[in-house]
């Protein structure tokens, strides 16, 4: 049949990934893919089948690959563009000498894993918070025309079938509070006010800010014996540098944590824009005073810090004055903050990054201890190493936002083509940046120094940093789409679990195959957290059960 403009429909048979029979639906000849009919369908027993559903639709810009590209694209040029700004760092600094560039990336290695103990659940809990509130309130307008307060706050059987039975799931607590966001939906359109009041948003500004100023307070406190812990004893070479270094970093503490909370407002938001201009603009102010601060005003390495501090403020900055246009970031009142799911939410994930952090900082350790060669090439290989995978970190944002809003709203049907989506595409990208870093690499290392025996620690190691960036998008990816399923105790439970056997790892290779043996390791680390994660949809429980229905 033809619609009033043009477009030619025909009625078919498709099967329905969350029923058992077939259904017939109208699509659009030139928009609906259809699985590929010589791959085998696996039981709907297990979760497998979604790595291979509508796999001809990979890079097919329909409705939800263009919500996905939405999200993605501008969220991973915001995440990569901070690990390349430490990547324009780590060049610069690269030209003072060897030592210095140890030093360097040592500090940069604890300022950064102290950092993720804080900003990796308030992130990841303010994206998925923001999302499923932002989600329940567009239903509330959508359903609730008249806005009637007593309809709008009561829910559905549906609502209530539709969330996810696993226990570890928190959208009960959204049920919980959906009076609130009804209150608010009601106060803005009566008032005509433009701006949403959204609980978390002020919550994790609150968080954020505590947070950013006990880390300073910390990383200043104990800069030398956290440096001592890491291999830079005293009369080390890179003591002095990485003090001064690690000392300024750490003024930029505030700023980081409150600009990382904005970001994960943003991303529930679904709005992956805002975030990339403010980090540009920083990353660029960063790039500017990098070469005037450290080689015309020969600051050397403080020079270095004072410019990423700088370019950090500037990206709170932005973020502060975009966000107060669109959402009330001052709370009504004290009881109005989420301070208790924030906790609860954050424990479970801060114990997972926790694992997460020991094992990259251990790593980093066992390097420094190598010597300043050795320290130097990890700490060039570490930035690119992360700075390329944390491209798919892009795809675990769009996941977990269009997760966590599907879920809140019910719809298991777009959590399964979601989820296929995201992941189908986070194994192309891993392939891709395989090829890209195992020429990039070995030919382009002289761009991070003239050192001539870090370059020759550098190209040992090529096949693994390269070789693991397939695992590594899948990993970065499956943990968006655990959040966005609000899969926090397993996310927990599975990454101390992949630690526990990862650190008696790293110690035995790095005794054994030195430099080497730390990035067999990291491989082995990697391809654990996959594994968990694989398994756990794979066996279709937790969030993942309504695939056994």
């Amino acid at each position: 049949m033809e619609d009033s403009q043009g477009a030619q429909h025909k009625l078919v048979s498709v099967q329905d990934p969350l029923a058992e029979s077939n259904r017939t639906v109208m699509v659009n000849d030139t928009v609906d893919c259809a699985p590929i009919p010589s791959i085998p369908r696996i039981p709907r027993k297990t979760g497998l089948y979604l790595f291979f559903e509508d796999i001809s639709c990979v890079f097919k810009l329909d409705d939800l690959g263009r919500e996905v590209a939405t999200i993605a694209i501008p969220a991973a040029l915001a995440l990569a563009a901070d690990p390349l700004a430490s990547l324009v760092d780590t060049a610069f600094v690269g030209r003072l000498g060897s030592v210095d560039l140890a030093a360097v990336g040592v500090s940069i290695a604890i300022f950064n894993q102290v950092s993720k103990v804080a900003i990796y659940p308030l992130v990841s809990v303010t994206t998925s918070f923001v999302a499923e509130e932002v989600a329940v309130y567009s239903n509330i307008l959508e359903e609730q025309g008249n806005l009637d307060l007593e309809k709008a706050s009561s829910m559905t059987d549906e609502t209530k079938e539709a969330a996810p039975s696993s226990e570890v799931s928190d959208f009960g607590k959204v049920k919980r509070n959906i009076p609130d966001v009804v209150s608010n939906c009601l106060n803005l359109s009566t008032t005509g006010h433009r701006r949403k009041s959204i609980p978390s948003v002020s919550t994790a500004l609150v968080v954020g800010a505590v947070l950013g100023i006990l880390q300073a307070i910390l990383l200043i406190v104990t800069a030398k014996s956290v440096l001592s812990i890491m291999g830079v004893k005293s009369g080390s070479p890179m003591l002095a540098p990485a003090m001064r270094y690690l000392t300024l970093r750490s003024l930029g503490s505030l700023a980081v944590l409150l600009s990382l909370a904005m970001q994960g407002v943003f991303r529930g938001l679904k709005d992956t824009k805002t975030p990339l201009y403010a980090t540009v603009a920083g990353d660029l102010t960063n790039i500017i005073l990098d070469p005037v601060l450290i080689f015309v005003f020969h600051m050397g390495v403080t020079g270095a810090a004072i410019a990423h501090v700088i370019s950090q403020y500037l990206i709170t900055l932005i973020l502060v004055c975009r966000l107060m246009q669109q959402v009330d970031v001052l709370p009504k009142s004290i009881r109005s903050l989420k301070f208790t799911r924030f906790l609860r939410c954050g424990f479970f994930l801060l114990a997972r990054v926790i694992a997460v952090t020991f094992c990259l900082t251990f790593a980093t350790s066992l390097a420094a201890h190598h010597g300043p060669t050795p320290m130097a090439a990890f700490q060039i290989c570490l930035q690119v190493w992360l700075a390329t995978s944390l491209l798919a970190d892009g795809l675990a944002v769009a996941g977990q936002a269009i997760l966590a809003s599907a879920f809140a709203k019910g719809d298991l049907h777009k959590v399964a083509k979601a989820s296929s989506r995201v992941l189908q595409l986070s194994i192309v990208l891993g392939l891709a940046l395989s090829v890209l870093l195992g020429v990039g690499l070995q030919f382009g290392s002289g761009i991070f120094t003239n050192d001539i025996n870090v370059i020759n620690e550098v190209h040992k190691v090529v096949p693994f940093v390269a070789g693991t960036q397939t695992i590594n998008s899948l990993a970065f990816v499956f943990d968006g789409v655990n959040f966005g399923a609000s899969d926090y105790t397993f996310s927990a439970y599975s990454m101390v679990a992949v630690a526990a056997v990862s650190i008696p790892s790293l110690v035995f290779l790095s005794t054994s195959h030195g430099f080497i043996g730390i990035w067999i390791a990291l491989t082995l680390y990697m391809s654990l957290r996959t594994f968990a994660s694989v398994w756990r949809m794979g066996s279709a429980t937790g969030p993942w059960n309504f695939i056994r229905k």
